[in-house]
């Protein structure tokens, strides 16, 4: 296995497809998954001519289960270790979800140099958590919900927030076993303390001032009904803060649009990468 280790004696587990010399595309995914989230998109950009990398978060999937620093600054220091020590260069950073605030985070604490565009998919920035300052958020007690479902029977858990997460509720809707067992799986395979910690990193952090000093090109793409991270709280106040962005906004899509709607992200974030 390929992984790389951190400051703090983590290892990060990740997968380095395609030409070394091509153009990187680095891949963060969202809660509890691993890199495995994004195997179709791994496998689209490679054969289009990219280089392509993603990597388990701490404490999920292959990566180390570690105790202590399962945090948002942790998680956006891990992706800047991993792009410094592969020395990627002009990268484009896409991120789903909680990966979407360890990109954003990523670049609030260290910049732009190594990254010419960014993509944030179904993204937790700015904040997840209802405020006074934030009233269109969530709850505290949605996560606490989320919390206990994960402590009590996460093998359950997961398998039931499959439906809300593809959608797999509204009318029509064409429910994959398939795809619901591989995000069971997935889960299954971090850590259930990093995997707790994580639901406070990706709810309460506030990434207001990392949006605000993105400074390249960023592709905003988000369904409308997202029932995990809804887009009012999200992509639509992400647009105001991210000078230039564009924002495509999903109809009728779901939060794993990248899964289920696979050619059509793929597009997308291909023409954008190229344009």
């Amino acid at each position: 296995m390929s992984t790389i280790t951190t400051k703090d004696g983590t290892e990060i587990f990740y997968k380095d497809w395609g030409s070394k010399d091509a153009q990187p595309i680095v891949f963060s995914h969202g809660w509890p998954l691993s890199a495995d989230a994004w195997d179709p998109q791994l496998v689209f950009f490679a054969n289009a001519g990219f280089r392509v990398i993603a990597h388990d978060r701490r404490s999920h999937g292959r990566s180390s289960q570690v105790w202590d620093n399962n945090t948002m600054d942790q998680y956006g220091d891990d992706l800047a270790e991993l792009i410094e020590q592969l020395d990627l260069k002009d990268a484009v950073v896409i991120g789903h979800s909680t990966g979407g605030g360890e990109v954003t985070r990523f670049l609030g604490r260290h910049g732009t140099s190594r990254v010419a565009k960014v993509v944030l998919v179904g993204a937790v920035p700015p904040l997840m958590l209802k405020t006074e300052a934030n009233p269109g958020g969530l709850p505290l007690d949605v996560f606490d919900g989320i919390r206990k479902g994960t402590y009590d029977n996460r093998s359950q858990y997961y398998y039931d927030l499959t439906i809300p997460f593809y959608g797999y509720n509204r009318k029509g809707a064409k429910i994959s076993e398939g795809i619901r067992h591989e995000f069971w799986r997935e889960g299954m395979a971090g850590g259930l303390k990093g995997q707790l910690d994580s639901i406070k990193a990706f709810s309460e952090s506030d990434f207001t001032e990392d949006l605000k000093k993105i400074d390249v090109p960023t592709l905003i793409i988000h369904g409308d009904d997202d029932q995990i991270v809804p887009i009012g709280a999200s992509a639509l106040m992400t647009a105001k803060l991210v000078k230039g962005s564009t924002l495509k906004i999903y109809e009728g899509s779901a939060h794993g649009l990248a899964q289920i709607e696979a050619d059509r992200f793929n597009a997308d974030v291909l023409a954008f990468i190229k344009g």
